[in-house]
């Protein structure tokens, strides 16, 4: 390009220089378009997505390890008191008095924290659960009358409900077409520690002493409230307030849901029962923990895939959980060990999408301001439901003999399946993206 002469100008009678005219300015860049990053964020997988927001990552460590215990007290306690008692009918009358205190108690606490909150009441409610599981350590070791067993397993009744918290707090932070991904996390995090729970209880057990299951247990719980806890960003609001001022009780807007999921509890008490004593029958109860794994891994992959795609309406899930749970029945029947596991794992696979169904129903059908509360009693219905599962199985396989039992489970789904369509008058059961 050529240079271009300056220009010159008369001042009086001297010459000077004029100062060049201003070089044009040169076009702007083009500024990079949010379109590829916009790309780049729905390329992502959903979980990628859900684990982006701050905090979250750390809530949920918090979560899995004060989760995990949920699936070491019981087989810890039964473990500790038979052992250093020798009467498992003691152990699990202690455990059984232990699960009918947290059905009372449990709705309380999550009443409690929709209130004031998950710090400022979670925290010291770990607290008194932790010292009830010291205390019955300590009762257990000292030979202590066996009214204080039950006194102090009674105690950690008070244990919060991580899981509806964790779930409360997805609910808060994400806009409600990401809801279905955060709750199938939460179903497959549910699996996940119920599956490893017992193993790594029964290994503390038998491995170091007797109770060093309970004590495990114990530390895991609270440390990983401290770490939940500690994040209050993603914490949801207090309401501050009475909750006979908020409305009336989530009971009445979730009775239609509570007999569906205890019925949904049913499935599983009764099948891990079934599954125990066909084994035990076959001569291969050491193979009771890795198959009944194996039912639990299928749920918690099953939810994991589940968050990433459609949600299916509840009565569809249904109608698979029915079809599902003949599968173990029929293998049953043949006697076979691989096709009893096969089978396991594909009605385990089945559950999941109940599950998540079932608790965005609960989610949504809660009253604002008392979701803690609505988790919580949804909890409760389910945990009725497999005491109840498992008593009715015992009943059969004594009676009937272990395959027959079988039938339970299947009977229990399409009992589900039955009171959806009931349900369906009350809360219109969609699927959750909708």
């Amino acid at each position: 390009m050529p240079q271009e002469s300056p220009l010159m100008a008369v001042t009086g009678s001297t010459l000077v220089l004029a100062a060049p005219p201003p070089a044009a300015s040169p076009a702007p860049a083009p500024t990079a378009s949010p379109a590829p990053a916009r790309a780049r964020a729905r390329t992502r997988g959903p979980y990628a997505r859900l684990f982006s927001r701050p905090g979250t990552r750390g809530f949920t460590a918090g979560n899995l390890l004060a989760r995990l215990p949920m699936g070491m007290f019981g087989v810890s306690a039964v473990m500790m008191i038979a052992g250093q008692r020798g009467s498992y009918a003691l152990a699990g009358a202690v455990t059984a008095t232990g699960l009918a205190a947290t059905a009372l108690v449990a709705p309380w606490t999550a009443r409690l924290v929709d209130r004031h909150g998950q710090a400022r009441v979670a925290v010291p409610a770990t607290v008194i659960a932790v010292l009830g599981s010291l205390s019955l350590v300590l009762c257990v070791r000292t030979q202590a009358p066996a009214w204080t067993l039950f006194a102090s397993y009674a105690a950690t009744a008070t244990t919060p409900n991580t899981g509806g918290m964790s779930r409360a707090r997805w609910t808060h932070l994400l806009p409600r077409s990401e809801h279905h991904t955060a709750m199938s996390f939460e179903q497959a995090a549910d699996e996940l520690c119920f599956m490893l729970g017992p193993v790594l209880a029964a290994f503390l057990c038998t491995a170091a002493f007797p109770e060093a299951g309970t004590l495990a247990g114990a530390a895991l719980l609270l440390t990983g409230m401290l770490v939940f806890t500690a994040h209050r960003a993603t914490e949801p609001p207090a309401t501050g307030v009475p909750a006979a001022a908020l409305g009336p009780s989530p009971l009445r807007a979730l009775l239609p849901l509570l007999g569906l999921l205890a019925a949904t509890g049913a499935v599983f008490g009764s099948m891990e029962v079934a599954s125990i004593a066909h084994l035990a029958a076959l001569g291969l109860g050491g193979a009771s923990g890795p198959v009944l794994a194996l039912q639990a891994a299928g749920s918690c992959a099953a939810g994991l895939f589940y968050g990433t795609r459609r949600p299916r309406s509840l009565r569809t899930c249904l109608l698979a959980l029915a079809a599902a749970m003949a599968l173990p029945w029929a293998a049953a029947a043949t006697g076979s060990l691989a096709l009893l596991a096969g089978a396991l794992l594909l009605a385990g696979m089945a559950t999941a999408p109940v599950m998540v169904g079932a608790m965005a129903l609960v989610q949504r059908a809660t009253p604002p301001g008392r979701l803690n509360e609505g988790m919580s009693l949804a909890v409760t219905a389910i945990m009725t439901g497999i005491a109840a599962g498992s008593a009715t199985a015992g009943q059969a396989v004594d009676r009937l003999g272990s395959t027959a039992a079988y039938a339970l489970p299947a009977a229990a789904a399409l009992l589900a399946l039955a009171l959806s369509a009931a349900t369906s008058r009350f809360i219109r059961i969609v699927p959750a993206g909708e």
